[in-house]
């Protein structure tokens, strides 16, 4: 498990994904509120004087609702154009999981004017490289391309967006995927398993209970006209924003747009009720059993997630306090606990405020040899108590407040993470504009609110716990594939 300075955006940037998948996928599945399908507060911020600032993005709105975001970068003659969704998993109903995830397969299966297969070949043809995600918040498609490629992109995603033909022969074929993608990437990862069997437990009302994935049995029984449905619902003009970022003229994309994009009518969207999660009144536990060769565990509690930029603080603060757990290898989890006392091979600690839905913060490991998981949650606790206690100490937020400005000075070289970081935040109610002002309340989170949130947000009351049991591995098991499924 990695601390929530990681984020899916770093894996994009660094190895675009060649063909369509869900977000989070392997490893990144049992990530999901640790920060890794969106960036964290701490990693989204930017820096003060020494990063460069969040300056010069360019917005306007079609007259059918499509928002437009331009970031101009003339360092390289390359353009990054992605259009975002505000649909995603946590818009499912009961006894459709997974129908967001399957739809973002089916978007590369031909339009009224496109073959199958021809949307990824054109983008190839161009030069460039194309990708998809599926996250509980958002659905996501995006390609890298020479910057001369840049309106064929963007009259490619518009067809897609309103002429999507969902013949039954190719979701037949998609839906068999699908399922080889769940096999391999939970049912065969005994740590996504735990991370699914905590959500499921720590959410009985909230639609993050259900995986990205889908369950299986809804899988099985999905039929093409669910994916034409959800298509016909959600994917409209005014459900979707582009972003685009690169060697671009702001008014030239903006022109591009309106020919792409323009002749799309708005239309009506499904009205979104409140799921609120109940109170969590008593600590959870569930035991997951499965093949591995280490015990795995996994506890979540109960936090606030940023609603209010200016007005809120314990956000903040519970995202410096993931980062002194565990943001860096100075931190408490792994000075004291991986490399001190060896209690732990592994330790970290995530928190997301930056959702649509509700937010946990998480904190997981595994025992090392001859210590055992109980052992193991002790000795996290006891850190947490520690803080609860004493405090934290001006040299660690200083720490954790100068890796903040180093992360976005290194992110800001890539084309694709300035795209994603707009997306990121518009996706969850951030407006643009506002992502400067996120640094701010960073830096200024003090000691006092850091212990503040310590002692407020960790009571076993609103704990839920996941812990695997290892099991035998068979031969058969370990000679099954890593990876996930490519398509």
């Amino acid at each position: 498990m990695k601390n929530n300075k990681f984020s899916i955006l770093w894996l994009l940037v660094a190895a675009v994904l060649p063909a369509p998948t869900f977000v989070p996928a392997a490893a990144l599945n049992r990530l999901r509120r640790l920060a890794f399908t969106k960036l964290g507060i701490a990693a989204l911020v930017l820096a003060v004087s020494s990063a460069p600032s969040f300056a010069n993005p360019y917005e306007t709105t079609l007259k059918n609702g499509l928002r437009v975001i331009v970031k101009e970068d003339r360092r390289a003659p390359t353009a990054v154009h992605m259009v975002w969704y505000r649909a995603g998993a946590m818009d499912e109903k009961d006894g459709s999981s997974g129908v967001a995830h399957v739809l973002e397969h089916m978007m590369f299966k031909g339009t009224k004017t496109l073959k199958p297969g021809e949307f990824n070949k054109r983008v190839a043809e161009a030069g460039g490289r194309d990708n998809a995600f599926t996250s509980l918040d958002y659905t996501a498609y995006f390609q890298i391309v020479p910057k001369g490629a840049l309106p064929e992109m963007m009259r490619l995603e518009a067809d897609r967006m309103a002429n999507l033909q969902l013949q039954s022969e190719e979701f037949a074929a998609e839906i068999q995927v699908v399922m080889e993608e769940r096999r391999l990437r939970t049912d065969d990862n005994p740590q996504a398993r735990v991370y699914e069997a905590l959500n499921a437990a720590a959410f009985t009302a909230h639609p993050y209970r259900r995986p990205i994935i889908g369950w299986m049995d809804d899988l099985k029984n999905m039929k093409w006209q669910d994916a034409r449905d959800w298509y016909r619902a959600w994917y409209a003009p005014n459900n979707a924003y582009v972003v685009v970022a690169g060697d671009v003229d702001h008014q030239e994309v903006f022109r591009l747009a309106e020919q792409a994009y323009g002749k799309h009518k708005a239309q009506s969207l499904p009205t979104r009720k409140p799921q609120n999660e109940p109170q969590q009144t008593g600590q959870r536990r569930v035991t997951v059993k499965a093949p591995a060769q280490l015990p795995y565990l996994l506890m979540a509690w109960k936090a606030p997630k940023l609603k209010d930029i200016e007005q809120d603080r314990e956000p903040y603060a519970l995202e410096v306090l993931a980062s002194l757990l565990s943001g860096n290898d100075a931190a408490r989890f792994p000075k004291r606990l991986v490399r001190g006392e060896k209690i732990a091979q592994s330790a970290s600690a995530g928190y997301d405020a930056t959702l649509r839905g509700e937010s946990l913060f998480m904190i997981a490991g595994s025992p090392a040899a001859g210590k055992t998981v109980a052992e193991l949650e002790a000795a996290l606790k006891a850190e947490i108590i520690r803080i609860q206690e004493e405090g934290v100490t001006e040299e660690e937020l200083k720490r954790v407040k100068t890796q903040t400005i180093a992360a976005q000075v290194y992110k800001r070289d890539s084309l694709m993470a300035q795209a994603m970081e707009i997306g990121f935040a518009e996706a969850t109610g951030i407006h643009w504009r506002n992502i400067d002002k996120l640094l701010e309340k960073i830096r200024s989170v003090t000691a006092d609110e850091v212990k503040a949130v310590a002692q407020r947000y960790f009571s076993d009351d609103t704990l839920t716990v996941s812990i695997l049991d290892p099991q035998p591995i068979g031969t058969a098991a370990q000679q099954k594939p890593a990876f996930a499924v490519r398509h």
